[in-house]
């Protein structure tokens, strides 16, 4: 139910290469939600502990530390508003399953269409609002800078939230 960027390995040694990157922090993870209402604070560090429960295919945060729980880590920075909904910005330090979605609902700031994390409404689609923007990292063999952006859905709402020139 994300838009955005995804990337392919060609080869086994790639996928190797990339996997490390990742569990490594290489690489910089920059997504855009739509959200209802603006956080109190219009920016800042979101830190919860993060248990996955796979029967319910659903993730929950906690402020403090509970049994089985991970570290769940993201900056957030509010961008623009419309009407009735605002952009944030979120630059993903760790990826635990369905981390900003279960993080920015326990704030009070579910992502537009996620039924699951406490949105009232689904999208028309089906989907909700939430968009892989922007990788980017060290190219491994190279070692020259890598930026992968994606531009965001065609529809209305992206359109009126998005001022900047999107590439």
């Amino acid at each position: 139910p994300v838009t955005g960027v995804v990337v392919y390995a060609k080869t086994s040694k790639a996928l190797s290469r990339m996997n490390r990157m990742f569990k490594e922090k290489e690489v910089s993870k920059i997504y855009w939600a739509i959200v209802k209402d603006p956080p109190k604070a219009l920016s800042g560090e979101l830190r919860h502990f993060i248990v996955r429960d796979r029967s319910k295919n659903k993730s929950y945060s906690y402020d403090k530390m509970v049994q089985g729980a991970k570290e769940g880590w993201l900056d957030y920075k509010f961008v623009e508003k419309s009407e009735n909904y605002c952009l944030l910005e979120i630059d993903l330090h760790t990826g635990r399953h369905h981390q900003i979605r279960s993080q920015l609902s326990k704030i009070g700031c579910p992502v537009k269409g996620d039924l699951k994390y406490g949105f009232p409404r689904s999208n028309k689609d089906g989907g909700i609002s939430l968009h892989a923007r922007t990788l980017s990292f060290l190219h491994p063999v190279k070692k020259e800078p890598v930026k992968l952006i994606a531009k965001p859905p065609e529809e209305n709402l992206w359109d009126a939230l998005v001022k900047e020139e999107v590439e």
